[in-house]
């Protein structure tokens, strides 16, 4: 790996690529959502708004002048980044490169932009503005991913002898070409000359335009599958080449999902962008599989990944039930569908009800897969996780990151797609909270994980509030509150039966931290607080009498436990407690459903 002397400078280049990589996938979005409102000349001068900096009431203008800034943004970083790598990381030769080459299409992108502000040539440059972020977006995945391979002073050198690799590669080409076709498809409006889908009979060449860059999208497809197919057949144990397959594969039949749901529902903005970040997340994720191939070829050969012996089907469909940790996932879903009943006041219809929990199942079952997938190492040393898939050893590290980046994504595609991107969003935001606040820097980082981590469970209900309302208002918040008090009584609670196991894997719960008896306390303390939010509910309007009662016998019942838990200690009326926990919670959402339909 890099030596030890390079490690701050490439934490640095790694922290401003991966910005870059981030404010580019986002000034993308942006970029298609402005093209689509015809905002491109709403600021007639360049870089300014009618001479000023400063962000108009216009929205339009607004939005404009936020586009420009994430492209200032996404430059600055990136120059930061080629300053490091040209003066510390100039022996990765593959890393400099690509990150030349990143910064080199953004400066020829400056020009265009003026160009399209300017109106001169717009279409046609337009979608050479486009295919060339997506070349710089490579070329940024591209430096970011090198950041964790081995140095070499040599050029990095890829192979792609073997069939799966040259697999990827027609994939990979495949896809371009659909990129370049979808770019004219976009910049000369011919999606509109071809109204149905997926087939039409066009009346003019733009359609026929359209109706190629369709059929384009199917043999992608076709290669797509295969690819994906042979990949979970031979690149089992390559936790990069899996992981970006698998992407790429979701990401490419989601923006053919968003696509579609453009044409047929009149090309709403919010969709567009959808599209617009699926075909990028699409680039990232198919570099990132060439680069895992071509390295790949070095140390495996796929005859021998194909003849690793599997577990029987039944066996392996158990294991990716179980990396979803169903019966959290369960406990979720009833609180998401409160969230519906109430923010709706009223039971939403069956086709709402169906997607907003499937995307809210595999955004659950994701996120815990990822988690699972992070704490790896932490669950072989802990007895109450030993058994599960991944530390076990029945199940590959990369298949189950593979598999909760594939759960995560559609999640987002079935929640934007059919539901809105209101509750896409909020589960995306579930998602990384837990994925990335949580299970990567609070778990092992402070005492007070599970009090900070709890926002994490606690957005389920507000998916199913957006869902059936269309927004949030300060009501809904309650929903957030209930969950997030509810949190740290319940796996303290868990904690105090486990205080061994956690204290073996290094992760610092209170009980470990502080002790026994402080958990204690903190877990009645903390559900005086739950009851006591519980009974103000009816105040906002959320619910009525039925509830009210319901609250506070569950408090009371819930009251009672917790203060066993303080004076009588010990492992049998804790875990008492972190299952009373669970039933109190199901049943004090049921109550507020039966109280609004009543």
């Amino acid at each position: 790996m890099f030596a030890n002397n390079s490690l701050n400078p490439v934490k640095r280049f790694r922290l401003l690529i991966g910005l870059a990589l981030i404010l580019t996938l986002a000034l993308m979005t942006a970029g298609t959502i402005l093209r689509l409102n015809n905002g491109a000349q709403a600021c007639p001068d360049y870089p300014t708004c009618y001479g000023s900096f400063a962000l108009p009431a216009d929205p339009t203008q607004a939005a404009s002048m936020i586009h420009r800034g994430l492209a200032g943004a996404s430059f600055l970083s990136l120059l930061g980044a080629l300053g490091i790598a040209s003066r510390h990381l100039r022996h990765q030769r593959a890393l400099w490169l690509s990150t030349l080459a990143a910064t080199v299409l953004f400066l020829i992108q400056i020009p265009l932009g003026a160009v399209l502000v300017f109106g001169i040539w717009g279409r046609l440059i337009s979608a050479l503005h486009f295919l060339l972020s997506m070349l710089a977006l490579a070329a940024l995945t591209s430096a970011l991913a090198l950041t964790w391979l081995p140095s070499a002073e040599s050029p990095l050198r890829l192979r792609f002898a073997s069939p799966f690799a040259r697999l990827t590669l027609w994939s990979t080409a495949a896809g371009l070409v659909l990129l370049i076709s979808g770019a004219l498809v976009s910049a000369l409006d011919a999606g509109q000359a071809c109204p149905t889908f997926p087939v039409c009979l066009p009346a003019e060449p733009l359609g026929w335009l359209a109706l190629a860059h369709r059929s384009v999208m199917l043999i992608t497809g076709v290669l797509l599958s295969l690819q994906f197919r042979r990949a979970w057949r031979s690149q089992r144990s390559q936790t990069l080449t899996l992981p970006a397959v698998t992407a790429g594969f979701v990401l490419f039949f989601g923006q053919g999902l968003m696509g579609a749901l453009m044409v047929l529902r009149g090309f709403p903005a919010e969709l567009a962008g959808v599209h617009a970040l699926a075909a990028a997340g699409w680039v990232a994720a198919s570099t990132l599989a060439v680069l895992g191939v071509g390295l790949a070829g070095r140390t495996i050969e796929e005859e021998t990944a194909e003849a690793q012996e599997t577990l029987p089907l039944r066996q392996r469909l158990g294991d990716f039930y179980r990396l979803n940790k169903p019966v959290i996932v369960l406990l979720l879903l009833v609180t998401t569908y409160a969230g519906m009943v109430v923010g709706g006041k009223r039971l939403p219809s069956l086709e709402l009800t169906l997607w907003t929990m499937l995307g809210g199942a595999l955004a659950a079952g994701g996120a815990s897969a990822l988690n699972q997938y992070i704490d790896r190492e932490v669950d072989k040393a802990m007895q109450r996780t030993a058994k599960r898939p991944i530390p076990s050893g029945r199940m590959k590290p990369a298949e189950g990151l593979a598999y909760g980046i594939a759960a995560c994504l559609t999640a987002f595609f079935l929640l934007a797609g059919f539901v809105n991107l209101l509750a896409a969003l909020l589960s995306l935001a579930g998602m990384v909270y837990y994925v990335v606040l949580y299970s990567l820097w609070l778990k092992h980082a402070t005492v007070q994980n599970i009090v900070i981590g709890g926002g994490a469970g606690a957005i389920p209900p507000l998916v199913g509030w957006a869902a059936a309302a269309g927004s949030l208002n300060i009501p809904s918040l309650f929903l957030f509150a209930i969950i997030f008090f509810w949190t740290p009584p319940h796996f303290w609670a868990l904690a105090l039966v486990r205080r061994n196991d956690y204290a073996r894997g290094g992760v610092p719960m209170l009980p470990v931290v502080r002790g026994e008896m402080e958990t204690r306390k903190q877990v009645f303390i903390y559900t005086l607080e739950l009851v006591g939010l519980t009974l103000l509910v009816p105040l906002f309007n959320l619910a009525g009498s039925i509830y009210l009662i319901s609250a506070l016998v569950l408090g009371l019942w819930l009251i009672g436990v917790a203060w066993r838990v303080l004076k009588q200690g010990g492992n049998k009326i804790a875990w008492t407690m972190y299952r009373t926990s669970s039933m109190y919670l199901a049943f004090l959402f049921l109550a507020m459903v039966i109280d609004v339909l009543v």
